[in-house]
């Protein structure tokens, strides 16, 4: 899958004062750009430092190929996390399961390309790319 960046930053959930800022607003610069309502939107985090706790990069992305583009490898595992559309911190909380999931040894992240999917009837899903067994 190749995705098209509209917008990025970096960022830390932990060690970065303004992330939640830095992420809205680059929600917001990208709304701009994204005109067709029947497109699937992404939220690409990759590059990361460590693991969820380091630096990461965060991008708003389509699909397709632009100057700015990222080629994620069709060989990658996900686990796929539903996201509650009806829980207004459905995707913060979603997060955080993933997050405890991890802690408690339940999930082999391999910090590669994970996303959010948002799709244009509003379900959202959370693509964790996990390591090969």
């Amino acid at each position: 899958m190749e995705l098209k960046i509209i917008e990025k930053i970096r960022t830390n959930n932990f060690n970065d004062e303004h992330v939640m800022q830095k992420i809205t607003d680059m929600w917001k610069n990208a709304s701009y750009v994204l005109t067709d309502k029947n497109e699937n939107v992404y939220g690409l985090y990759h590059e990361y430092e460590s693991n969820y706790k380091g630096d990461y990069t965060l991008c708003v992305a389509v699909e397709g190929r632009g100057k700015s583009s990222v080629a994620i490898p069709d060989d990658t595992k996900y686990e796929v996390f539903k996201v509650n559309t009806n829980d207004e911190q459905g995707i913060f909380n979603k997060w955080n399961e993933i997050w405890q999931k991890e802690d408690e040894n339940q999930l082999n992240r391999a910090y590669t390309y994970d996303f959010e999917k948002y799709y244009p009837d509003r379900n959202i899903d959370i693509y964790i790319a996990v390591k090969k067994k």
